[in-house]
């Protein structure tokens, strides 16, 4: 999904790649990945019959739910889950239907689906970031040495490198790197914890169907219940915001740098003016500076989302839905125009 809806927008303010990670089709077929783990795992736990579990599986492996009448179910129930099971079952018959879903709740279905759309996504991550990486070891060994003067609240300041800065802007996206490994590890976790938060049908089997899900899934299993307790999902919020401030910052700094007067930098392909033909607009660079104050801002909203009241909340899990899909989205457009920004910088250095 783009930020804007307008069309034009969609290559400017839009990552198709990150969007079909997160779109319908996919969400769907997680949430139907979670419910075939399930069942595995409760049959392998003894709490449900092995032939009904196989007549569930067939039936997941050639679904397709009506699209229609899940729209207009989730505008009643607020979630898509209730319908979603409720086709399913239609399809798998009353007998066998009732082994569907056994002990889970909507909750865990759309947190668990969740963890799974992301495991890509951090891998889109880790790739893009990696490649702003190389993008800027190679200016620093083209431009590194060439003398640059440094600014201090807008102000001249001494003498520096361009590979002094440089190198500060290359420090920080390198942080934001190694920062993906507790992302993962915080972010991709089953939920499975029942109508509030008890696990109350699977009595002293729950810690074995958890783990066979959670090995199967390819995910990990929490320590504590996670259906309220959303601090990894404000910290992975902060994060996002992180990504898009490390690229908003080197953004800042190039539309400085590239000032009539200031010409510490050249880059190629410079945006046109309307009224003003003369203008190479370094807009990627204004773009980068649009997305790190945009998640900035998001981040409140998702720390808003903290607050899950008593055992289930319907207004802050809504919450995240509408923000974190955009601040994702928002974090892998900033690499993806980095790294076009900082490959089309053909001078850093003052100019001779």
């Amino acid at each position: 999904m783009a930020l804007t809806a307008q069309p034009y927008f969609a290559s400017l303010l839009g990552d198709d790649e990150v969007a079909a990670l997160l779109d319908s089709g996919t969400d769907i077929a997680a949430m139907l990945r979670f419910e075939k783990a399930l069942v595995r795992a409760e049959v392998q736990a003894g709490l449900i019959d092995s032939e009904a579990a196989e007549t569930v599986i067939a039936a997941i492996g050639g679904f397709e739910p009506d699209m229609r009448r899940l729209t207009a179910a989730t505008l009643r129930d607020g979630v898509p889950v209730p319908d979603l099971v409720s086709q399913l079952r239609e399809t798998i018959g009353e007998k066998a239907g009732r082994a569907l879903h056994f002990g889970a709740t909507t909750q865990d279905v759309v947190d668990t689906a969740t963890a799974l759309k992301l495991a890509p996504v951090f891998a889109l991550f880790e790739k893009r970031l990696g490649v702003v990486d190389q993008i800027l070891a190679g200016l620093l060994d083209r431009f590194g040495g060439e003398p640059l003067m440094a600014y201090s609240r807008m102000q001249a300041a001494i003498m520096i490198t361009a590979g002094d800065r440089i190198s500060v802007w290359r420090s920080a996206v390198a942080r934001v790197a190694e920062g993906l490994a507790r992302q993962r590890q915080q972010m991709l976790v089953l939920s499975l914890a029942g109508a509030a938060g008890t696990a109350e049908k699977f009595a002293d089997r729950i810690g074995a169907v958890r783990k066979a899900m959670a090995d199967e899934l390819g995910l990990s299993v929490p320590d504590y219940v996670p259906h309220t307790d959303r601090g990894r999902i404000a910290d992975f919020g902060s994060f996002l915001s992180r990504i898009t401030g490390a690229l908003g910052k080197i953004g800042q700094d190039v539309a400085l740098m590239v000032q009539n007067g200031i010409d510490q930098v050249e880059i190629s392909g410079g945006g046109g003016s309307s009224a003003m033909p003369h203008k190479h607009n370094p807009v990627l660079a204004e773009v980068l500076v649009a997305l790190a104050r945009y998640n900035a801002t998001q981040v409140s909203g998702v720390h808003q989302a903290l607050v899950h009241e008593q055992e289930r909340s319907g207004s802050a899990w809504t919450l995240e839905w509408l923000i974190l899909p955009q601040m994702i989205e928002a974090a892998a457009l900033s690499l993806t125009h980095g790294a076009a920004m900082l490959t089309s910088i053909e001078r850093i250095g003052e100019w001779r």
